[in-house]
């Protein structure tokens, strides 16, 4: 059976048991800072599991796309490790329970219409206090008691939030694999290769609490997961899940590529599973918007990448080869994964690009290596640093194995422990970086059950005479709240929006005949309510009130105009940059937008400008602004975008600007183009992970910073004595002039230096085995310093020099070592951190020249002394 055949009859056999199938969701969680990638089936849905939203249907199922990178070093080196894989899932959320979902995997797994497994090679685990599982197994099913394996480990919770036992299914692969392995490990569960595990049915019953105690949940969930790629080796009978029809195409066509056959030299085979693995990983998440780069998701795409590279020269590829592999996967996993087809040219000129920079890393890197063997030989070494191995490791992407290859080539080790431990920190460090976000929140509240519909008409209207249905203050329901006092307040219909898709929630007032109320904002309830953050001003609001809810108009105004011009810039980004770029998250407020999207590559003033100018030109054209209502498939066929990490049901709003942007969109908007009234770019950055970001402000935001940057040029040509349009030429005359100045200080230091470094050459002394200068001098700064020094370097060519320079409270040095000296061990770099450290400063060099600063001018002669008291010591 082919891994497409198996996908689609998992989500066939849910279908037919009443599950809505969800799409799989981008790699790049949305909202949810607590994980770097998707990496289980569940992880989308977390909103559902914890209750802050409410599904449409409470049957789900799902074939989610994964990437795990906790284990890089196993992959290509066991049956079943990947960075990327796909997780078949069903769940319910507080619909069926245990006796469905065990009733359920046991027809999908032995039925011959489905997988069809022979139900004598299937055993289970269970949680030893979950009896009701046990009973299920054993009565029910059927199963031996023999073949149901109580394991304490068979509890699924990860801190606070909901959590509760699993039962997992295992499959006998027989006999054979079952050698090597421990006698004690020889079970269901057990260290070894005999019995596969297949599926995990978690039964999410309990809370696990703030205080670390456990209670029943309101609402009993069931997430299951099960590997597409196991169930393929078991169905296609191959030996590890790299010999199905998901991975050997690719192995195929890279062992073409390198000239070499599969299984037919261990080391070849580890490299040909490597390459496969990783090309998956890159490929989708490039399709996911995520590129190569030094930070975050990026940072593990390009190592990745490198890995895969490097696993290529084992095979001989000395070339970039990784990006002629991106069909290979689109051919296996377009069908269901339409992404990396129709993003192929985009993802094979990301790792195109990336593999051209890594072998000239590769070549820069070997270039460093033989610096530092070369320093560690001539220091009487045979050790290179694992300090310096991991700067190669984690700056230039060489792998540690090459630079201890290297090293042995020339009589050196490489320090392993101190890379090790160089390498723990770095994680450490990115550990302490990451979000202190929850996972998960704690299921329960009373929105999670209040199920009264509220209208929202805020897409027509921002004032609505409404009726007060529900006063919520501290999770609990009360009939009314006084002056002063603030709450969240349900109404029967709102013209509020509530923040969603980056437009921040509407301000304003609820007015009644003795009461007035500050609405601040709002959020959405988990039955899709909009909840109002709400103060009383003056009186009292009670439930059951009619109030005129009003809001802020002004700031609507200012909101809409910015959602639309995003929609605007969005379109133009495409337009000027490629076909590539999509949104990444943007936040819409009344003073201004923000907009992420994918892009690699630094972005040009000049392109910024005919972006800004394309935005201008739909403004300035009046486009009416056509917003609809239509079935899914029908937008899609119309070419309308959907946005990033948006959930869409089946009937859609449609934002139609023209025949210029078409989008998918909940949010709020002009009627016309024309009411942006102006779009003005205040800055483009990149903030990581292949992602930039840009700013911008409409209407009367963008007038009054036109305002103020004309202002700041009114004052630069009033101090300049210039008019306005002169004020470019004024400045370059004036960049001129300091120029001119420039080099007639330079030319006056130099003389300075000349005459500075005649009346000290008869202060050198013999100190040692060396002669030495140490002297203050005067010198307007470092360059001046040195100035001195490479004057008296000619006057004096075989001294060490030692000059010092105050510079208002503190102070430069500069040290220079005739190559004779050098020779015999002297070193300037380390003389001159010495001399520094007594001023409170540091520095370096070479050992033939260096330069350091101090903080404590006043202590320039004990540095000096210092300086003698080294040099007669050899320094």
């Amino acid at each position: 059976m082919k891994a497409s055949e198996i996908r689609s009859k998992w989500l066939a056999f849910f279908a037919e048991k009443g599950h809505h199938i969800e799409p799989s969701a981008s790699l790049v969680p949305h909202n949810d800072p607590s994980l770097l990638w998707i990496n289980a089936g569940m992880a989308p849905l977390k909103p559902y599991f914890d209750g802050r939203v409410i599904p449409d249907n409470p049957r789900i199922a799902n074939s989610q796309k994964c990437i795990r990178t906790n284990d890089i070093e196993n992959v290509g080196k066991t049956r079943r490790h990947h960075t990327f894989f796909e997780m078949l899932g069903n769940f319910s959320i507080g619909d069926y329970f245990k006796e469905e979902v065990i009733t359920w995997a046991w027809e999908f797994l032995t039925d011959k219409k489905w997988i069809g497994f022979d139900p004598e090679r299937l055993s289970v685990t269970v949680y030893p206090e979950d009896e009701e599982a046990f009973k299920l197994w054993n009565e029910k099913i059927g199963l031996p008691e023999s073949r149901i394996i109580k394991l304490q480990d068979n509890f699924w919770d990860i801190g606070e939030g909901p959590c509760g036992p699993c039962t997992e299914i295992f499959y006998d692969r027989g006999e054979e694999y079952g050698h090597g392995a421990p006698e004690e490990e020889l079970f269901p569960g057990g260290e070894n290769e005999r019995w596969l595990e297949v599926w995990n049915l978690v039964f999410s019953q309990f809370n696990h609490n703030k205080d670390g105690s456990y209670t029943p949940l309101p609402n009993k969930n069931i997430d299951t997961g099960a590997g597409l790629e196991r169930f393929a080796s078991i169905l296609q009978n191959v030996d590890s899940n790299f010999d199905t029809d998901l991975f050997q195409p690719i192995i195929q066509k890279t062992a073409e590529l390198a000239g070499v056959k599969y299984k037919e030299k261990a080391e070849y085979d580890v490299a040909l599973k490597v390459i496969a693995d990783h090309i998956r990983t890159v490929a989708f998440a490039v399709a996911d918007g995520v590129l190569p780069s030094n930070e975050g998701r990026g940072y593990v795409i390009r190592r990745l990448l490198r890995r895969a590279v490097r696993y290529g020269k084992v095979l001989g590829l000395d070339k970039p080869f990784m990006f002629t592999l991106t069909g290979t996967v689109g051919d296996i996993m377009g069908a269901y994964y339409p992404e990396v087809v129709e993003k192929q040219a985009f993802i094979e000129k990301v790792i195109a690009t990336e593999e051209e920079q890594f072998h000239k890393t590769l070549s820069d890197g070997l270039a460093i290596l033989a610096e530092m063997s070369a320093e560690a030989k001539k220091q009487g070494q045979s050790v290179i640093s694992g300090a310096d191995a991991f700067k190669l490791y984690d700056t230039y992407g060489f792998p540690f194995d090459l630079t201890e290859d290297y090293a042995a080539e020339h009589g050196l080790s490489v320090d392993r422990e101190g890379f090790d431990e160089a390498m723990k920190e770095q994680r450490e460090r990115a550990r302490k970086a990451r979000h202190e976000t929850e996972s998960m929140k704690v299921q329960g509240g009373v929105l999670s059950d209040y199920t009264v519909k509220s209208e929202f008409v805020g897409y027509n209207d921002t004032v609505r005479d409404a009726k007060v249905l529900a006063i919520i203050t501290d999770d609990q329901f009360a009939d009314g709240i006084g002056e002063g006092q603030s709450a969240q307040v349900i109404l029967d219909a709102t013209p509020f929006y509530a923040e969603s898709g980056g437009q921040v929630s509407d301000q304003g007032v609820l007015e009644g005949d003795t009461v007035r109320a500050k609405v601040e904002g709002l959020f959405k309830a988990p039955h899709g309510q909009h909840v109002h953050f709400v103060t009383v001003e003056a009186g009292e609001l009670k439930v059951g009130d009619v109030v005129a809810a009003k809001v802020d108009a002004s700031l609507r105004n200012d909101i809409v105009k910015n959602h639309t011009a995003t929609h605007l810039l969005h379109k133009a980004l495409k337009e000027v940059l490629g076909e590539h770029v999509n949104q990444a998250g943007s936040l819409v407020e009344p003073q201004r937008l923000r907009f992420d999207f994918s892009h690699f590559g630094s972005i040009t003033q000049e392109e910024l400008a005919e972006i800004e100018r394309r935005v201008n030109e739909q403004v300035w054209k009046s486009i009416p602004v056509v917003i609809d209502l239509k079935p899914i498939d029908e937008a899609k066929a119309m070419g309308a975008m959907a946005l990033f990490g948006e959930k869409y049901g089946d009937i859609v709003r449609v934002v139609q600007v023209g025949d210029y942007s078409i989008e998918l969109c909940g949010g709020c908007h002009v009627d016309n183009t024309s009411r942006i009234g102006i779009f003005k770019l205040l800055g483009e950055s990149g903030i990581g992970s292949g992602v930039r970001r840009i700013e911008a402000v409409t209407g009367r935001h963008a007038y009054e910073y036109l305002e103020g940057q004309l202002d700041l040029l009114k004052q630069a040509s009033s101090l300049l004595k210039s008019n306005i349009s002169d004020v470019p030429k004024r400045i370059e005359g004036l960049n001129q002039q300091l120029k001119e100045l420039a080099r007639e200080n330079e030319s006056l230091q130099g003389k300075l230096g000349a005459i500075e470094a005649s009346q000290l050459t008869d202060k050198v002394k013999q100190v040692g085995e060396a002669q030495l200068l140490a002297a203050e001098v005067q010198a307007g700064g470092m360059d001046g310093l040195r100035s001195i020094a490479d004057e008296l370097k000619g006057k004096l060519p075989n001294a060490i020099i030692v000059l010092g320079a105050k510079v208002g409270e503190k102070v430069n040095f500069v040290v220079a070592v005739p190559q004779d000296l050098v020779k015999q061990g002297y070193h300037a770099g380390k003389l001159v951190k010495e001399v520094a450290s007594v001023c409170g400063g540091g520095g370096g060099g070479r050992p033939d020249m260096a330069q350091a600063g101090g903080k404590d001018a006043s202590k320039m002669a004990q540095a000096l002394q210092r300086a003698e008291e080294l040099v007669a010591q050899g320094v």
